[in-house]
């Protein structure tokens, strides 16, 4: 009589994924003080994940905020497509810049001289790059126009002056009124050689693009200055053209060269910056590869977990068989104990990482105070301030993969359970 009231009690034929089964999965992951081996694996096992899910959108993340920050302000100040002569100088760099401009697609044609100099303080001295530019142009120039800290770019094409960044007024130890000399090899020639050009500039204002290869090294200077300061004879070196969609170069590229005033040889940004980006995205893949191995090494852990707790639950998997339980029944009840560890442990890793990675400049913050140490210094990375740019379908790439990895990794202990002969796990049990 009480064969058939336990016989009662584990109805068979269950719908699959009952209340029963749920039931089981759970007092399965609550593991007895004599199991405490099995809840350490699976404890190991969640925080792998966990962490490794939470580190993969945390470097993901930063990985896209130093692409977007750096492409921004690479071709924010460089331009996006240049413009240099073929067969005779740009000394109509004026008309030809005009015709730029009109070309659909183009914001912005800047004529350009660039040269190099060393700048010089009583405080000491930089490599610079000087770039001569009009007034309306370097106001136009979004990451300079728009980030003066001090003076003021009116008036620029006035009289001889310079703007520089703030990182190379720092180093030179000069403020907004003060003079600071630039010297170029390509001055005057005379019967003894080409003499050094040595010529003292006030400087007007002082910028802040956010990057400290920019801000240690530019100077902009008036282009008539500049024409005179590096004998150029009326004529520019290039004509910067800035489109409104940096992705899309190639359709402007096509309408210049057939809109061309005059024969250009055309580059763009990502010629120049090839080799540059190549190695971000190259580092990139290769940490997502990295990271994921740690997902991987985690859900190898819930196999292994999950292998001795079907060693040590034999015998109730042969009574419960033995009861009316399908092999089915077994199979769900250890997949979802499984793969119970492996969501859990994804959902928490999505959660820590979205939070740190949206917050990761107050946590750089606090950590700078704790350890009283710079631990960002901007003249090793590039950049001021660390960025961070979630892109949430690399999030859900990222926890699809997690989950995908977790309930593979149950399916062979899941499928040993429920192969599981009765009447051998009984006297194995």
């Amino acid at each position: 009589m009480s064969a058939v009231a336990d016989s009662a009690e584990v109805p068979t034929g269950t719908k699959p994924f009952a209340g029963f089964e749920w039931l089981l999965a759970g007092r399965y992951l609550r593991t007895r003080r004599r199991e405490g081996f099995v809840s350490v694996i699976a404890g190991f096992s969640f925080l792998g994940i966990l962490l490794g899910v939470a580190t993969l959108i945390i470097v993901m993340s930063v990985m896209n905020g130093f692409r977007k920050e750096l492409l921004e302000k690479i071709v924010g100040v460089n331009g996006h497509i240049f413009a240099t002569p073929i067969d005779r100088p740009l000394d109509d760099y004026d008309s030809v810049s005009q015709r730029l401009a009109k070309i659909p697609g183009v914001k912005l044609a800047i004529p350009l001289v660039e040269g190099q100099a060393l700048a010089s303080s009583q405080s000491g001295n930089n490599g610079v790059l000087v770039r001569g530019v009009r007034e309306a142009d370097i106001k136009a120039i979004p990451f300079i126009g728009g980030n003066i800290r001090s003076g003021t770019l009116e008036g620029f094409d006035a009289q001889p002056g310079v703007a520089i960044g703030r990182r190379l007024a720092n180093a030179l130890g000069i403020q907004v009124g003060d003079n600071m000399t630039l010297v170029s090899p390509q001055g005057a020639s005379t019967p003894f050689g080409t003499a050094p050009r040595i010529k003292a500039y006030p400087v007007k204002a002082i910028f802040e693009i956010g990057m400290t290869e920019f801000d240690g090294t530019f100077v902009y200077m008036p282009l008539a200055e500049a024409q005179a300061y590096f004998n150029r004879d009326g004529d520019v070196n290039v004509i910067e053209i800035f489109v409104d969609d940096p992705d899309r170069t190639q359709g402007v590229r096509d309408a210049i060269e057939a809109d061309a005033p005059r024969p250009l040889v055309l580059s763009d940004w990502r010629q120049r910056n090839r080799s540059f980006f190549n190695a971000l995205e190259v580092e990139r893949n290769v940490m997502f590869i990295i990271l994921t191995l740690i997902v991987l090494v985690a859900a190898l852990n819930i196999v292994s977990g999950l292998i001795m707790l079907v060693k040590d639950k034999t015998e109730d998997i042969a009574i419960m068989r033995t009861m009316g339980a399908t092999s089915g029944t077994v199979l769900r009840v250890f997949l979802m104990t499984g793969a119970a560890i492996g969501f859990v442990g994804t959902l928490g890793g999505l959660v820590l990482g979205v939070v740190f990675a949206k917050n990761i400049k107050s946590i750089m913050a606090a950590l700078n105070w704790l350890t009283g140490a710079n631990l960002w210094d901007p003249t090793v990375r590039f950049l001021s301030d660390i960025p961070s740019v979630i892109d949430w379908r690399e999030v859900v790439s990222v926890v699809v993969m997690a989950l995908t990895l977790s309930l593979l990794a149950t399916l062979y202990p899941a499928w040993k359970a429920a192969r599981l002969d009765p009447v051998q796990a009984l006297r194995m049990g």
